[in-house]
């Protein structure tokens, strides 16, 4: 009577749902976040829009959009259990072209907002707060 207690990843022989493995995966908070991004059409299986119950297959690719965000990615590992975000990690693998793209992306925001004033958002000193109160005063 030999039980594997913790079998977190399984074989690719079964059967996982796309939104299920989404969860486990971490790209999405819960299954229901999942299953509407799924449904709402960020989320392509082999460049096709499918059902949250479509079957995940090691080996499929996955295009994931997330706010301005797009991941693409290959199933490696197949889990139906939400676990450690380093479990998490080793069910997929991302695209050269997908990092390459983000990271230019990330580029891109940085300089757009370089140029941009840093305001700090503090309660005024108390220096600050007399040379207010002389500004009123003088008015």
């Amino acid at each position: 009577m030999s039980h594997k207690k913790n079998q977190s990843i399984q074989n690719s022989t079964e059967n996982i749902r796309l939104d299920k493995w989404l969860w486990a995966a971490r790209f999405y908070k819960t299954r229901s976040l999942a299953t509407e991004a799924v449904k709402g059409g960020k989320v392509h299986l082999n460049d096709q829009r499918v059902k949250p119950s479509h079957n995940v297959e090691v080996g499929h690719s996955l295009r994931i959009k997330k706010e301005s965000i797009e991941q693409t990615i290959i199933v490696k590992q197949l889990s139906g259990k939400r676990g450690p975000a380093s479990v998490a990690q080793t069910l997929y693998e991302e695209t050269q072209d997908s990092i390459d793209l983000r990271e230019k992306l990330s580029l891109e925001r940085k300089a757009m907002y370089a140029g941009m004033p840093q305001y700090a958002a503090k309660r005024p000193s108390k220096k600050d707060r007399r040379k207010i109160i002389q500004f009123k005063q003088k008015q």
